[in-house]
């Protein structure tokens, strides 16, 4: 009797079990790659972004959650499209070894499920928490290295500019800095790689909870990469410093807690960009016309 529960878009209780029983389904023919996805969440530093993605997914749902009465359970073959196609590259992936469509599929799949039981307008709708869902996807580590081989090369350069114009005394070959006699290698753990995806996630959460116009939505989610990586600088320039002139128990722990002071400045830095439009007299909000 419960199931006969009709609401006034043509929703019944059947929509959100069957829905419900089709994601844990194909949650189950892809439990491989799934399993697979959480254990790089958890044990791998370098993608633990992708354990906030569930949560930042969860937050874009809950802001939108009045659109759900414009919603009808229409225009189900999506889902049909979303199951073959992530069955497809799922398949694939694991038969090619190929990680990153192993898992997309895994994550493609899931997503028709739920779109084969309540329809179009649910993808429409809420787009932008169905987009960040590419976030689950971890960076495979060829196409990691292909990023993080020049990115540190750069920080490197950076780090050793920035610390001279301070007066600081660096030697840089390489990768490798040296100050007052101490080497200090900027490897993948300080490429900033980490804090440009958390802050990228961060950032796309204020832009599209934000009545934002497209453009200013765009700027802030174009600069937060630029923003993460001068962030690091200015956190690697003081760690550099602890590293030449104190314990190296000392510089580490400056290393791990500045890494999370500066994703917290980087993002406030962001945020002002958008301030700093308002006040410049840009329009940046978007209006929407109140229905009484």
């Amino acid at each position: 009797m419960m199931l006969k529960v009709r609401y006034r878009n043509g929703w019944t209780l059947w929509h959100f079990s069957a829905a419900l029983a089709l994601v844990a389904a194909c949650v189950v023919v892809a439990g491989n790659a799934w399993a697979d996805l959480s254990t790089i969440g958890w044990k791998d530093e370098e993608s633990s972004h992708v354990l906030l993605v569930p949560l930042v997914v969860a937050w874009l749902v809950w802001v939108r959650r009045g659109r759900l009465r414009g919603c009808e359970p229409g225009g189900r073959l999506i889902g049909t499209f979303f199951i073959a196609v992530g069955w497809f590259l799922w398949s694939f992936g694991y038969r090619q070894q190929v990680q990153s469509f192993w898992h997309l599929g895994a994550v493609t799949m899931a997503v028709g499920g739920l779109l084969t039981a309540l329809g179009k307008d649910i993808f429409i709708k809420f787009l932008p928490a169905f987009v960040v869902l590419v976030f689950l996807v971890p960076v495979p580590s060829t196409g990691r290295q292909l990023i993080a081989l020049p990115l540190q090369h750069a920080i490197a350069q950076l780090t050793q500019n920035v610390g001279e114009v301070l007066g600081m005394q660096v030697a840089r070959q390489g990768n490798l800095l040296t100050v007052n006699g101490h080497e200090v290698a900027i490897a993948e753990a300080c490429n900033g790689m980490r804090m440009v995806f958390t802050l990228f996630l961060a950032c796309y959460v204020f832009a599209f909870v934000t009545p934002l116009r497209g453009y200013v939505r765009a700027l802030v989610l174009v600069a937060s990469p630029l923003v993460a990586i001068a962030a690091n600088v200015i956190r690697l320039v003081p760690t550099v410093w602890m590293f030449g002139h104190a314990s190296s128990a000392a510089a580490e722990q400056f290393h791990t807690i500045s890494g999370w002071v500066m994703l917290v400045v980087a993002f406030l830095g962001l945020m002002g960009i958008v301030k700093v439009l308002r006040w410049a007299m840009v329009p940046v909000a978007q209006f929407t016309l109140a229905v009484t």
